[in-house]
């Protein structure tokens, strides 16, 4: 069984159970460097035009070769954009954001809309130009190398609430939704508008799902009431699939979405979404039992493993245990496809990377 259809049947988009559980993961920029070294594999670097999603986009001939069951694409920044750093080590990216490196991710130091009260400053902003040239040049050519032998998504994360987010800044943001500020909803539909337009494209150049991913959960509960979530933001995804869906009728919709967000769950299927990444482990209402139990006729599941302490420090012995349990649970009777829940930083050692993999098909075969 080739990894595309190991993929389609692990998401129940085809009949049967796969022969494994596929596996998918992403790497830090040393890692990818390291292993590609190790294996002699060039690694190449879709630079995206929010910076840290250009690692879940990048070195898909090394994953592959790793043991990847997925390729993942996105736009890239455009051929005319150059990034130019100031004293600092400051630089803006395409949206206008002033970002900083910090210690793991990218970090935003002064916000473009900062100041945003109306709809006509929502109107003035000038959001990146879609078709700008060598959007997609990278996205058509891995199509075309991986599209017989595996799914390939087309990443447009930071889509709605994450982007206005970094446009405006989390707090003004969050304050503003509670208040009705006049220009909330016209940012949610302008960057809903861009995002369409990117997907649009990358379903062009022959992408099979979409990736959508904003984070609507902290460690311990919702960022939002979940009628604030209904009222200003679940129609623009709702209208950004169904844009999709009649671009491609089999197009497949997923979520990222970090947090204790299960409350939103139902919502979420509502809007169109078919699987749900990375089902963040260690948070209330996200145990295993609860998810398949409570939402496996809904989604297919994609990630469960912890990252923030498990992968970079746990034992082996406690990783296997914790595969085990996520294959066993999640996995049962197919829907899952296991990967970290976020992108493995420097803090867990390649050893580890690779044990991580052998694990997943040591014990992810179906009988």
């Amino acid at each position: 069984m080739d990894s595309r259809e190991r993929v389609l049947k692990a998401f129940k988009i085809i009949e049967g159970l796969p022969d494994r559980i596929p596996i998918q993961f992403d790497l830090s920029r040393e890692l990818y460097d390291h292993f590609g070294k190790v294996l002699n594999i060039p690694v190449h670097y879709t630079d995206n035009l929010y910076e840290d999603v250009t690692y879940r986009i990048s070195a898909n001939e090394l994953r592959t070769a790793m043991g990847s069951d997925v390729v993942i694409t996105g736009a890239s920044v455009s051929d005319d954009f150059k990034i130019v750093k100031d004293e600092k080590g400051h630089w803006l990216n395409e949206y206008g954001m002033k970002m900083r490196q910090g210690s793991i991710y990218v970090e935003v130091v002064d916000y473009p809309l900062a100041n945003v009260q109306t709809k006509a400053d929502i109107d003035n902003y000038n959001f990146p130009d879609p078709d700008a040239p060598g959007r997609y040049r990278d996205a058509e050519a891995l199509v075309k190398k991986f599209h017989d032998e595996y799914l390939v998504f087309g990443d447009i994360e930071v889509t709605i609430f994450s982007l206005a987010q970094q446009l405006v800044g989390m707090e003004k943001l969050l304050v503003d939704m509670m208040m009705e500020t006049e220009y909330v909803i016209p940012l949610f539909e302008a960057c809903a508008k861009f995002q369409t337009e990117i997907g649009l494209r990358l379903i062009d150049k022959g992408v099979d799902a979409i990736w959508f991913g904003d984070d609507f959960g902290t460690q311990q509960s919702l960022i939002m009431d979940p009628d604030t979530f209904r009222r200003q933001l679940k129609p623009y995804y709702k209208q950004m699939i169904d844009r999709f869906k009649a671009k491609k009728p089999d197009i497949i919709p997923i979520l990222h979405c970090d947090g204790a967000v299960s409350e939103l769950l139902d919502d979420i299927k509502d809007i169109g979404f078919d699987v749900f990444n990375p089902v963040q482990p260690d948070v209330p209402g996200h145990l295993p039992a609860d998810m398949k139990g409570g939402f496996g006729d809904k989604f297919a599941f994609w990630g469960a493993i912890d990252q923030q302490y498990l992968l970079p420090n746990g034992t082996d012995e406690a990783l296997e245990k914790d595969i085990i349990e996520k294959i066993n649970i999640l996995g049962k009777d197919g829907g899952y496809m296991i990967s970290p829940a976020h992108i493995m930083q420097n803090d867990v050692s390649p050893e580890r990377v690779l044990k991580f993999i052998e694990l997943c098909k040591k014990h992810g075969a179906y009988s």
